[in-house]
């Protein structure tokens, strides 16, 4: 009895970390598009909430390890916690809990070169020469819609609760930041992706852009394109259907 009641509030345990981490990763997320204008200083906000996340990812990681532990000691004289892990286990595929690796694309975004002396061209707008949200998620409409199986953007994985959001010139995912490139990889049929990106009018204007200032865009077709497996809170709270 001692090891199915440590289970019982271990997981307990689980779940207030995950609403924690979920919740310090949803309010950093309310980033700006910088297409939008606003550019104001928040790397402050960024560092103190990434801080946030790292602690309370640390403690999740512990409390799933103690459950795990305890979960498999029980599995053996509980056969419906056994069934139960098992199912857990297939659904964690579908859900993007599993690392997967498979034939795909990976789609590679930077920004224009600086001169020099590290800056821009004075006589061009700065926010024409930057990577910005918009772009970053054009290409990620274009994957799914080209039937993508499993995206990661830089080290992570993307699930149904993912915002990819700027805050100044960077990227935050899941309550960390990413400076340029932005490497971005698709499992899946590689010419019906390639297809859907070429079709789509937000990665057809950055194209545009990528030509006339000198962004980089490259997308790479292979065999082996491995994306990891989501390890962040899974809760969501609400969600609405958006019209096509």
């Amino acid at each position: 009895m001692r090891r199915l009641d440590g289970w019982r509030f271990a997981v307990p345990a689980v779940c207030v970390v995950t609403g924690l981490l979920f919740a310090v990763s949803r309010n950093a997320s309310d980033g700006y598009d910088l297409r939008g204008g606003r550019t104001t200083e928040l790397s402050g906000v960024v560092r103190e909430a990434e801080s946030d996340v790292s602690g309370a990812q640390q403690r999740l990681a512990g409390l799933r390890a103690e459950v795990d532990r305890l979960s498999l000691a029980q599995a053996g004289s509980d056969q419906r916690v056994s069934e139960a892990r098992g199912r857990a286990d297939r659904l964690g595929a579908r859900v993007g809990l599993s690392p997967l690796i498979g034939p795909g694309v990976a789609v590679r975004l930077t920004d224009a070169p600086r001169g020099p002396d590290g800056r821009y061209p004075k006589d061009v707008d700065p926010d024409s020469l930057v990577v910005h949200q918009a772009d970053v998620q054009s290409v990620l409409n274009a994957l799914w819609a080209g039937g993508a199986e499993a995206i990661s953007v830089a080290d992570q994985r993307l699930v149904s609760t993912s915002a990819v959001r700027c805050i100044g010139n960077t990227l935050l995912l899941h309550g960390r930041t990413y400076s340029p490139p932005y490497v971005i990889q698709a499992i899946g049929d590689t010419e019906r992706m390639s297809a859907a990106l070429d079709a789509e009018p937000g990665v057809r204007l950055f194209r545009q852009y990528a030509q006339v200032y000198g962004l980089g865009y490259r997308v790479s077709a292979s065999e082996a394109i491995g994306v990891p497996g989501y390890t962040g809170p899974l809760r969501l709270d609400k969600a609405q259907e958006v019209p096509r």
